[in-house]
């Protein structure tokens, strides 16, 4: 059964210009998205040529600054439309999160002249990011990672692995975190290296449960060699501007979260009008009608949770505890949200035909990415409390 279009949310936009951009994403995902997302999803293809469209049609580059192409829309404003795309089918959606969390290292720490040289082709000019921090051996211990870039000259050598990077060979660039010095977060330098560096490969996707037209993979560096004007910030500045992106990320995944929350919803409440059991809609059971409304309830509340750490954002204030407290609860209820989809729909749930199932999968690793959940507990419990003491 194809995928329904996602059902209009009523929401508070602060401007007609976003009202206007709203109208254009909503278009984009019922005529270009929702009709094949099954059928590609099913099929492991991702949708370059929809991303090109995104491109052309000033999606990717949305809270950056319009001097280089991009939207100067508000976080507030970009997650939302995030939420939109991730409705219709996320590896779209996230693949939008990727892209703009790529390009944050560039577009908050770049030098004018570097900003100037490729911010518009990744803003607006049809390139698509990825973002290399974690590593086979260095996931939620990121700054153990091994990868290492040693100078040469005017030049950088760059040698080493990367792990579950998003868009793996097939970006066109790549935010490449490596270690220039000793250990810890101290020795990380930030990188711009190009898609078809010298020296870089990707290996063969890996196979996962769900997400399955988002291609992730390992992206091996041996002996790239790219010049000074690729590093990004200063030497040793690498792990904090790794961070700062990942607390906007965080951010990007939960309004993903929430779109497949909500597309679960309107799945299963159209199923539980039509379907009859005992002689009556089965939505007429107060039973379920109250799985329902908590179902609604986690979605409104995750909703309102990432837009006021996006306010906080746009304001200029410290959000990072309530970029990992939205990240915490707009998964963990796309989680719940989606299984009791799965349950509301019962043996049919459980089957292909109907999207439900391919959103319990997608809700899981909405879990786990840029920083597992676990991860963004220590986040919280860190601002509350201090740093643990040995």
């Amino acid at each position: 059964m194809p995928d329904r279009p996602p059902t209009p949310v009523d929401r508070s936009l602060p401007t007609a210009e976003a009202r206007h951009l709203m109208t254009l994403v909503r278009a984009i995902a019922r005529r270009e998205i929702v009709p094949s997302a099954a059928e590609e999803e099913e099929a492991g293809r991702f949708p370059r040529e929809l991303f090109t469209l995104l491109s052309a049609s000033g999606l990717l580059g949305l809270p950056y600054d319009s001097a280089y192409g991009g939207g100067d829309q508000p976080y507030e404003v970009y997650l939302q439309v995030l939420e939109e795309l991730a409705a219709a089918r996320l590896t779209v959606g996230l693949g939008v999160s990727v892209h703009t969390l790529a390009v944050h290292a560039l577009a908050a720490h770049g030098t004018r002249e570097q900003r100037a040289a490729h911010l518009p082709a990744m803003l607006g000019g049809g390139l698509l990011g990825a973002y290399c921090l974690s590593e086979p051996s260095a996931g939620s211990d990121a700054a153990a990672l091994r990868t290492r870039a040693v100078r040469e000259g005017d030049h950088w050598v760059i040698t080493g692995t990367k792990a579950w990077t998003t868009h793996g060979g097939i970006a066109d660039f790549y935010t490449v975190m490596a270690r220039t010095g000793g250990a810890g977060p101290a020795g990380i330098t930030a990188f711009l290296v190009p898609g078809d560096a010298e020296g870089l490969s990707a290996a063969p996707p890996e196979r996962k449960m769900g997400l399955k037209g988002s291609p992730t993979a390992q992206i091996h560096f041996d002996g790239v060699r790219i010049p000074d004007a690729r590093r990004i910030g200063d030497e040793g500045q690498g792990f904090a501007i790794a961070l700062a992106a990942l607390d906007s990320g965080r951010l990007g995944i939960a309004a993903c979260a929430v779109g497949v929350a909500q597309a679960a919803l309107d799945e299963a409440v159209a199923w539980a009008r039509r379907r009859r059991q005992f002689g009556r809609p089965i939505a007429d059971f107060q039973g379920l009608r109250f799985l329902l409304a908590d179902m609604a309830t986690r979605i409104e509340a995750g909703r309102a949770l990432y837009l006021a750490a996006a306010r906080l954002r746009d304001a200029g204030r410290a959000f990072a505890p309530q970029a990992a407290m939205a990240k915490l609860h707009c998964t963990d209820a796309a989680m719940r949200v989606t299984t009791d989809a799965v349950q509301v729909l019962g043996g049919y749930g459980y089957s292909a035909d109907f999207p439900v199932e391919r959103y319990l999968r997608e809700a899981k690793a909405l879990q786990i990415v840029e920083g597992t959940n676990q991860i963004q507990r220590m986040v919280i419990a860190r601002h509350l409390l201090g740093p643990q003491t040995r």
